[in-house]
Protein backbone atom coordinates (compact mmCIF):
# COMPACT_ATOMS: atom_id res chain seq x y z
CA UNK A 1 0.00 0.00 0.00
CA UNK A 2 1.34 3.61 -0.88
CA UNK A 3 1.99 6.07 1.78
CA UNK A 4 -1.01 7.78 0.36
CA UNK A 5 -3.45 5.16 0.37
CA UNK A 6 -2.11 4.44 3.91
CA UNK A 7 -3.21 8.05 5.19
CA UNK A 8 -6.12 7.80 3.41
CA UNK A 9 -7.22 5.14 5.21
CA UNK A 10 -5.81 6.09 8.71
CA UNK A 11 -7.99 9.84 8.45
CA UNK A 12 -11.19 7.88 7.40
CA UNK A 13 -11.00 5.47 10.56
CA UNK A 14 -9.58 8.81 12.75
CA UNK A 15 -12.86 10.77 11.18
CA UNK A 16 -15.54 7.73 11.54
CA UNK A 17 -14.59 6.77 15.57
CA UNK A 18 -13.20 9.98 16.28
CA UNK A 19 -9.70 8.75 16.61
CA UNK A 20 -7.59 5.46 16.06
CA UNK A 21 -4.58 4.22 17.79
CA UNK A 22 -1.18 3.00 16.96
CA UNK A 23 -1.33 -0.09 17.60
CA UNK A 24 -4.52 -0.87 15.69
CA UNK A 25 -3.28 0.93 12.63
CA UNK A 26 -0.17 -1.45 13.06
CA UNK A 27 -2.48 -4.16 12.96
CA UNK A 28 -5.05 -3.00 10.43
CA UNK A 29 -2.36 -1.69 7.68
CA UNK A 30 0.43 -4.27 8.49
CA UNK A 31 2.80 -1.55 8.62
CA UNK A 32 5.94 -0.79 11.18
CA UNK A 33 4.98 1.42 14.23
CA UNK A 34 7.67 3.77 12.79
CA UNK A 35 5.52 3.78 9.44
CA UNK A 36 2.22 4.75 10.77
CA UNK A 37 3.69 7.38 13.42
CA UNK A 38 5.52 8.96 9.80
CA UNK A 39 1.65 8.93 8.87
CA UNK A 40 0.24 10.14 11.73
CA UNK A 41 2.63 13.33 11.64
CA UNK A 42 2.32 13.96 8.08
CA UNK A 43 -1.12 14.31 8.29
CA UNK A 44 -1.15 16.73 11.17
CA UNK A 45 1.04 18.87 9.06
CA UNK A 46 -2.03 19.48 6.95
CA UNK A 47 -4.37 20.30 9.61
CA UNK A 48 -5.91 17.14 9.12
CA UNK A 49 -5.58 14.80 12.61
CA UNK A 50 -4.49 16.14 16.24
CA UNK A 51 -1.77 13.77 17.31
CA UNK A 52 -1.83 12.82 20.66
CA UNK A 53 0.21 10.65 22.99
CA UNK A 54 -0.09 7.02 21.20
CA UNK A 55 -2.36 7.82 17.79
CA UNK A 56 -4.40 10.41 16.96
CA UNK A 57 -7.83 12.06 16.92
CA UNK A 58 -10.18 14.16 14.75
CA UNK A 59 -9.97 18.10 14.37
CA UNK A 60 -12.61 19.47 15.53
CA UNK A 61 -14.01 23.64 16.12
CA UNK A 62 -14.64 24.74 19.63
CA UNK A 63 -18.41 24.48 18.58
CA UNK A 64 -18.59 20.79 17.43
CA UNK A 65 -20.57 18.71 19.45
CA UNK A 66 -20.26 14.74 18.75
CA UNK A 67 -23.31 12.94 19.38
CA UNK A 68 -23.63 10.57 22.13
CA UNK A 69 -23.71 7.26 20.15
CA UNK A 70 -20.38 8.87 18.36
CA UNK A 71 -18.59 9.45 21.37
CA UNK A 72 -19.66 5.77 22.62
CA UNK A 73 -17.35 4.27 20.83
CA UNK A 74 -14.15 6.01 21.54
CA UNK A 75 -11.88 5.54 24.15
CA UNK A 76 -13.70 2.98 25.76
CA UNK A 77 -11.17 0.84 27.73
CA UNK A 78 -9.83 4.37 28.99
CA UNK A 79 -13.61 5.19 30.03
CA UNK A 80 -13.92 1.65 32.33
CA UNK A 81 -10.52 2.14 33.62
CA UNK A 82 -11.28 6.07 35.08
CA UNK A 83 -14.82 4.78 35.99
CA UNK A 84 -13.64 1.86 38.07
CA UNK A 85 -11.09 4.75 39.61
CA UNK A 86 -13.53 7.03 40.31
CA UNK A 87 -16.24 4.90 41.84
CA UNK A 88 -13.78 4.52 44.62
CA UNK A 89 -14.26 7.87 45.75
CA UNK A 90 -17.90 7.40 46.60
CA UNK A 91 -19.48 5.46 50.11
CA UNK A 92 -23.09 4.50 50.78
CA UNK A 93 -25.09 7.10 51.91
CA UNK A 94 -23.64 10.03 49.88
CA UNK A 95 -25.49 12.32 47.63
CA UNK A 96 -23.78 12.76 43.90
CA UNK A 97 -23.94 15.08 41.05
CA UNK A 98 -23.28 13.36 37.58
CA UNK A 99 -23.06 15.47 34.83
CA UNK A 100 -24.11 14.58 31.53
CA UNK A 101 -21.32 12.31 29.41
CA UNK A 102 -19.82 8.72 28.13
CA UNK A 103 -17.35 8.87 30.61
CA UNK A 104 -20.06 10.00 33.27
CA UNK A 105 -22.29 7.45 32.02
CA UNK A 106 -19.72 4.05 32.53
CA UNK A 107 -19.32 5.61 35.91
CA UNK A 108 -23.14 5.56 36.75
CA UNK A 109 -22.81 1.48 35.85
CA UNK A 110 -19.64 1.36 38.31
CA UNK A 111 -22.35 3.19 41.56
CA UNK A 112 -25.31 1.06 40.52
CA UNK A 113 -24.74 -0.82 43.23
CA UNK A 114 -23.88 1.41 46.07
CA UNK A 115 -26.57 1.53 48.34
CA UNK A 116 -28.43 4.67 49.65
CA UNK A 117 -26.88 6.31 47.12
CA UNK A 118 -28.42 10.05 45.89
CA UNK A 119 -27.90 11.21 42.60
CA UNK A 120 -28.47 14.14 40.64
CA UNK A 121 -28.49 14.09 37.19
CA UNK A 122 -29.09 16.19 33.92
CA UNK A 123 -27.92 13.26 31.68
CA UNK A 124 -30.56 10.58 30.23
CA UNK A 125 -28.19 7.47 30.11
CA UNK A 126 -26.92 7.73 33.88
CA UNK A 127 -30.92 8.01 34.93
CA UNK A 128 -31.75 5.37 32.88
CA UNK A 129 -28.85 3.08 34.49
CA UNK A 130 -30.01 3.77 38.02
CA UNK A 131 -33.81 3.23 36.87
CA UNK A 132 -32.80 -0.05 35.60
CA UNK A 133 -31.22 -1.35 38.44
CA UNK A 134 -34.65 -1.44 40.23
CA UNK A 135 -32.93 -0.62 43.54
CA UNK A 136 -35.23 0.85 46.38
CA UNK A 137 -32.38 2.43 48.80
CA UNK A 138 -31.28 4.69 45.87
CA UNK A 139 -33.49 8.27 45.13
CA UNK A 140 -32.87 9.51 41.30
CA UNK A 141 -33.04 12.86 40.70
CA UNK A 142 -33.18 14.14 36.42
CA UNK A 143 -33.25 18.02 36.19
CA UNK A 144 -35.42 18.06 33.51
CA UNK A 145 -34.49 20.59 30.24
CA UNK A 146 -33.64 20.63 26.75
CA UNK A 147 -32.06 17.95 25.26
CA UNK A 148 -28.28 18.45 23.55
CA UNK A 149 -26.67 15.94 21.30
CA UNK A 150 -24.53 14.46 24.16
CA UNK A 151 -28.28 13.47 25.49
CA UNK A 152 -27.81 15.95 28.25
CA UNK A 153 -30.40 18.42 29.35
CA UNK A 154 -29.82 21.94 30.15
CA UNK A 155 -31.55 25.24 29.85
CA UNK A 156 -33.44 27.49 32.58
CA UNK A 157 -34.91 24.60 34.20
CA UNK A 158 -32.19 22.08 34.74
CA UNK A 159 -29.97 25.64 36.60
CA UNK A 160 -32.98 26.08 38.60
CA UNK A 161 -33.21 22.35 39.92
CA UNK A 162 -29.17 22.54 40.66
CA UNK A 163 -29.89 25.89 42.33
CA UNK A 164 -32.11 23.81 44.69
CA UNK A 165 -29.36 21.18 45.95
CA UNK A 166 -26.38 20.05 47.82
CA UNK A 167 -23.91 18.05 46.76
CA UNK A 168 -21.24 15.77 48.55
CA UNK A 169 -19.53 15.52 44.92
CA UNK A 170 -19.83 16.56 41.58
CA UNK A 171 -17.98 13.98 38.98
CA UNK A 172 -18.04 16.45 35.67
CA UNK A 173 -17.55 15.06 32.18
CA UNK A 174 -15.92 17.08 29.80
CA UNK A 175 -15.20 17.99 26.09
CA UNK A 176 -11.39 19.17 26.65
CA UNK A 177 -9.12 20.27 29.61
CA UNK A 178 -6.13 22.86 28.94
CA UNK A 179 -3.78 24.63 31.04
CA UNK A 180 -5.76 28.35 29.13
CA UNK A 181 -9.01 27.53 29.16
CA UNK A 182 -9.97 24.92 31.40
CA UNK A 183 -12.55 22.29 31.65
CA UNK A 184 -14.31 23.22 28.55
CA UNK A 185 -17.34 22.20 26.11
CA UNK A 186 -18.83 22.65 22.67
CA UNK A 187 -22.47 23.80 23.87
CA UNK A 188 -23.00 27.05 25.92
CA UNK A 189 -26.74 26.19 27.56
CA UNK A 190 -24.48 22.62 28.43
CA UNK A 191 -21.36 25.18 30.03
CA UNK A 192 -24.50 27.25 32.09
CA UNK A 193 -26.13 24.16 33.62
CA UNK A 194 -22.57 22.56 34.27
CA UNK A 195 -21.26 25.63 36.19
CA UNK A 196 -24.77 25.17 38.23
CA UNK A 197 -23.85 22.08 39.38
CA UNK A 198 -20.42 22.68 40.07
CA UNK A 199 -21.79 25.33 42.23
CA UNK A 200 -24.25 22.48 43.68
CA UNK A 201 -21.04 20.45 45.05
CA UNK A 202 -18.65 20.46 47.80
CA UNK A 203 -16.04 18.72 45.65
CA UNK A 204 -15.62 18.47 41.85
CA UNK A 205 -14.60 15.06 40.23
CA UNK A 206 -13.28 15.92 36.70
CA UNK A 207 -13.42 12.50 34.89
CA UNK A 208 -11.46 12.99 31.09
CA UNK A 209 -9.15 10.17 29.33
CA UNK A 210 -5.95 11.22 27.95
CA UNK A 211 -7.13 12.63 24.65
CA UNK A 212 -9.50 15.61 26.57
CA UNK A 213 -6.06 17.42 27.08
CA UNK A 214 -5.43 20.46 25.17
CA UNK A 215 -9.21 20.19 23.43
CA UNK A 216 -11.24 23.08 24.19
CA UNK A 217 -14.33 23.91 23.85
CA UNK A 218 -16.51 27.45 23.30
CA UNK A 219 -17.25 27.46 26.59
CA UNK A 220 -15.32 27.30 30.04
CA UNK A 221 -17.37 25.50 32.85
CA UNK A 222 -14.48 25.82 35.48
CA UNK A 223 -10.88 27.03 35.46
CA UNK A 224 -8.17 24.27 35.77
CA UNK A 225 -7.44 24.74 39.44
CA UNK A 226 -11.42 24.62 40.68
CA UNK A 227 -11.22 21.09 40.49
CA UNK A 228 -10.39 19.00 43.85
CA UNK A 229 -9.72 15.51 42.07
CA UNK A 230 -8.75 14.77 38.04
CA UNK A 231 -9.30 10.96 37.66
CA UNK A 232 -7.54 10.40 33.69
CA UNK A 233 -5.84 7.56 32.25
CA UNK A 234 -2.19 6.61 31.89
CA UNK A 235 -2.35 7.81 28.26
CA UNK A 236 -2.05 11.67 29.44
CA UNK A 237 1.53 13.19 28.40
CA UNK A 238 4.02 13.36 30.98
CA UNK A 239 3.49 17.71 30.80
CA UNK A 240 -0.06 17.44 31.24
CA UNK A 241 0.38 15.72 34.73
CA UNK A 242 2.97 18.11 35.72
CA UNK A 243 0.55 21.35 34.81
CA UNK A 244 -2.41 19.37 36.55
CA UNK A 245 -0.08 17.92 39.54
CA UNK A 246 0.46 21.74 40.26
CA UNK A 247 -2.95 22.80 40.06
CA UNK A 248 -5.85 20.56 41.83
CA UNK A 249 -5.83 18.71 44.88
CA UNK A 250 -5.07 15.12 43.71
CA UNK A 251 -4.78 13.53 40.07
CA UNK A 252 -5.56 10.24 40.06
CA UNK A 253 -4.14 8.02 37.03
CA UNK A 254 -6.65 4.85 36.01
CA UNK A 255 -3.98 1.78 34.68
CA UNK A 256 -5.98 0.75 31.59
CA UNK A 257 -6.30 -2.90 31.30
CA UNK A 258 -4.37 -4.43 28.08
CA UNK A 259 -7.04 -7.27 27.88
CA UNK A 260 -10.24 -4.95 27.93
CA UNK A 261 -8.59 -2.65 25.21
CA UNK A 262 -7.87 -5.50 22.65
CA UNK A 263 -11.74 -6.43 23.45
CA UNK A 264 -12.90 -2.87 23.10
Amino acid sequence: MLAQQRQASILDRVRRNGGARVADLVRVLGVSDMTIRRDIEALAERGLVAKVHGGAIAIEGTTDEPGYAAKSGQQQAEKVAIARAAAELVNPGTAVGISAGTTTATLARELAGVPELTVVTNSIPVADVFYRTGRLDQTVVLTGGTRTPSDALVGPVAQEAAARINLDLLFLGVHGMSARAGYTTPNLSEADTNRALVAAARRLVVLADHTKWDMIGIATIAALGEAHVVVTDSGLPLEARAELDLSVDQLIIADVDPVEREWM
